[in-house]
């Protein structure tokens, strides 16, 4: 035991007695701080692997619609598609991040909507591809491939990725999409209360975000857009005439009477299919239409909220 203490003690006074007469002393064989193992290959750490792949530039394509409504300079010029490469390892993941970079750094005069950048405010609703979606939620696809970019179709052009929402605007005024009341309620008096049931039968429709993609997809508003009120105005028609707080049921299902403004919807479903909020408006057109045509009666209202005579 004493030996044990002893021995201790000494190599304590030898390490200490070394470190204070030694301060400078280096040794022959020089130890690195990462020093790979002594057999076996010298394999990379993942990190470094990654820092490498991304000091390679990886181009990327983009054929993006390019038309001004009137140019004085050229008048007579007709709609273009014009390339822009960019460098994805500076870029964010989703489209609108490359269209975003190109207008800074490349082309300052590219027009488009654009907002949120969270698939909420469906201002940046365009053609990707073939495919209406909203370009802050589509992701760049990384293949070799341009990525071609329209403006969504089959609506009058404003300027580049700008079309004209007035049609479409102005139909979804036509339907009266707010809150409408024959009982006599002071306001601030009552809340108009909404059972869970009731509520519910709003899902899957008040989470439109009246993009457009739905309506520029379907081909029978393409014909027909003066008449036809397309996919989002009649998914919001139907969803106020399903709610249990609103009182003029029969007046809003009055403005279908007629063979162009809710029939001209052929069930084709690509209002359904290109939805980037995952919506099914055909749906709900279906549904409009069973009550138009009587087969499905109109849905209870909740007692608690309604007039007397819908009690």
């Amino acid at each position: 035991m004493y030996k044990i203490i002893l021995a201790h003690s000494r190599i304590g006074v030898s390490k200490l007695f070394f470190i204070q007469s030694c301060p400078l002393a280096t040794s022959t064989t020089p130890v690195t701080k990462n020093k790979a193992p002594e057999t076996g290959t010298n394999i990379e750490k993942p990190d470094m692997v990654r820092q490498i792949r991304e000091k390679k530039p990886k181009m990327k394509t983009f054929s993006i619609y390019r038309w001004v409504k009137s140019n004085p300079e050229q008048p007579d010029k007709k709609p273009y598609l014009q390339d822009y490469t960019i460098n994805l390892n500076d870029c964010g993941p989703m489209i609108l991040d490359a269209i975003i970079k190109i207008k800074n750094e490349s082309d300052p005069t590219l027009a488009f909507r654009r907002s949120c950048r969270e698939g909420i405010c469906g201002s940046c609703s365009m053609n990707i591809d073939g495919r209406n979606t909203l370009a802050c939620i589509c992701k760049i696809d990384d293949s070799s491939k341009p990525t071609k970019i329209y403006p969504l179709p089959h609506m009058y052009v404003v300027k580049d990725l700008v079309p004209d929402f007035s049609n479409f605007y102005m139909q979804y005024k036509m339907i009266e999409p707010y809150l409408k009341r024959k009982t006599p309620t002071k306001i601030g008096d009552k809340q108009l209360y909404q059972s869970e049931e009731d509520r519910r039968k709003l899902d899957g429709m008040y989470e439109c975000i009246l993009c457009a993609c739905c309506s520029t997809a379907c081909p029978s508003y393409w014909w027909n857009s003066d008449r036809y009120l397309g996919p989002a105005v009649l998914m919001q028609a139907y969803k106020w005439i399903v709610d249990s707080r609103d009182e003029y049921t029969q007046e809003r299902l009055s403005q279908f009477h007629d063979t162009f403004s809710l029939y001209r919807c052929h069930t084709i479903m690509n209002c359904t299919k290109v939805c980037p909020k995952g919506l099914n408006p055909a749906k709900a057109i279906g549904e409009l239409k069973k009550l138009m045509g009587g087969i499905q009666s109109m849905p209870e209202k909740n007692i608690s909220t309604v007039g007397p005579e819908y009690k």
